[in-house]
């Protein structure tokens, strides 16, 4: 995420009265609350974006348009499979550049396709087991998240540990999609869990902590936006990678 410029956060100093000092604390909380509570709910509504658009492009089977598109292959299949990460790419690397209304067209946009290349979920597994998974995944991604916002512990230090757990996963998918290990592929959804579990209460007290840095500034806008596709990519790995173990195939 783009480096953000720093306001201090109002403290009460010697002399100073403590109720004015006290009503400062309150509206920086109030402000915080605020600022994390916008974020979940974009987050909140681009997951189920992502999921409608997914079950009406699926609906049908084998006979629906993600069937269509998918199983025959061809280009169409891989521009929808490579959106989402071309989507990522623009908004990560062009933040400074782009205007809150435009990144928050492309937000909406990599929800969208999101959904689209995730169709596939509901031709290869049931139902019951897609919505099994969601609700513990919302459930995991909840009771996380209360921890990387409440806990005192400092969870900076795990930040390099997860990178570094992120960046062997894509290597170990990359080398299995040529292997295709079954016993390799139960190990990558695995680590893939407790990653991206960890990932989601280190991101969230990330977040929290930004807060003291932008509040009042013309960034928030953005870091609402771009704290909300944070917490999206952990929910929906995290969710993809518990489907490998809690999902029944058709």
């Amino acid at each position: 995420m783009a480096n953000w410029n720093e306001t201090e956060r109002t403290q009460q100093g010697f002399g100073s009265v403590p109720r004015a000092g006290a009503a400062a604390g309150v509206s920086y909380d109030e402000g915080l609350r605020s600022y994390m509570l916008s974020i979940y709910n974009y987050m909140g509504s681009g997951v189920l974006l992502t999921g409608v658009v997914a079950l009406l492009f699926s609906w049908g089977g084998n006979s629906s348009l993600a069937a269509q598109v998918f199983l025959n292959g061809g280009i169409l299949a891989w521009v929808i499979k490579l959106a989402p990460l071309g989507f990522l790419l623009v908004m990560s690397f062009g933040i400074q550049k782009i205007s809150k209304p435009m990144l928050n067209v492309l937000f909406w946009s990599f929800a969208t396709v999101m959904g689209l290349s995730l169709s596939t979920i509901f031709l290869v597994y049931t139902g019951e087991s897609i919505a099994l998974t969601f609700f513990a995944t919302a459930g995991a991604f909840a009771g996380l998240s209360l921890f990387g916002y409440t806990t005192k512990k400092d969870l900076s230090a795990f930040g390099t540990f997860l990178v570094m757990g992120l960046i062997g996963l894509i290597i170990a998918s990359i080398l299995n999609f040529f292997l295709q290990s079954g016993t390799l592929a139960f190990v990558i959804s695995a680590v893939g869990v407790l990653v991206f579990a960890g990932l989601t209460a280190y991101d969230t007290q990330r977040l929290k902590e930004q807060y003291s840095y932008i509040r009042g500034t013309e960034l928030m806008g953005k870091a609402i936006i771009m704290g909300a596709l944070n917490l999206y990519l952990d929910f929906i790995n995290m969710f993809l990678f518990l489907l490998r173990f809690l999902g029944s195939e058709e």
